[in-house]
């Protein structure tokens, strides 16, 4: 075989390995996973400024947001964005904000996932003492940081039609890679 035949033989090689690899990328991120970085401190401490996430984009497909899941959805004003906040009531519930905590159903909402100290405050659409009653098709999402973040207080329920996925995995940095988990138990020293 001459050197010719076997340096196109290796391209061949080369060029199909990389159309199967960017297929398969291109696979995985339209229609299961698909990266995030975050932007800002509105859910610190949770997550920081400049962490990479990944978004699985299948499971709200099957089922339902729960209270508690971290999702990325398109921002309300402009939808070129992509927003991350907590589910804090899902359809059927009722939510408030008084004296600068969140009920919902008329109960103290235990936010397990904040310290005892972070006041909520009131936004434009939640305000002091006047409940909203989440509709089907829509959340209820806060920022961890109440205090910088533009959320659900100030603009309404997220409709189902925005959400693009469920926050799983964290993959940068290094020192705190691994599964997003939305349990109680995860949260606690």
């Amino acid at each position: 075989m001459s050197f010719f035949r076997k340096f196109i033989k290796v391209v061949y090689e080369f060029v199909e390995a990389f159309v199967i690899s960017a297929s398969v990328f291109v696979v995985v991120y339209l229609f299961l996973m698909q990266p995030h970085q975050v932007k800002g401190s509105s859910m610190y401490p949770t997550f920081r400024d400049k962490e990479y996430l990944l978004t699985d984009k299948v499971t709200y497909k099957r089922i339902e947001p729960n209270f508690g899941d971290v999702i990325v959805f398109k921002a309300p004003v402009n939808e070129n964005f992509d927003f991350i906040k907590r589910v804090i009531a899902v359809p059927g519930q009722t939510v408030m904000i008084k004296n600068e905590h969140v009920y919902i159903d008329g109960e103290l909402l235990d936010e397990y996932y904040i310290s005892d100290d972070v006041i909520t405050n009131t936004g434009q659409f939640l305000q002091e003492g006047r409940s909203y009653t989440v509709q089907p098709g829509e959340v209820m999402a806060f920022g961890d940081n109440r205090e910088h973040s533009s959320d659900s207080r100030d603009w309404g329920p997220v409709p189902d039609d925005n959400i693009v996925g469920r926050v799983f995995f964290r993959y940068w940095p290094t020192n705190v890679v691994g599964v997003i988990s939305n349990s109680k138990k995860s949260f606690t020293n």
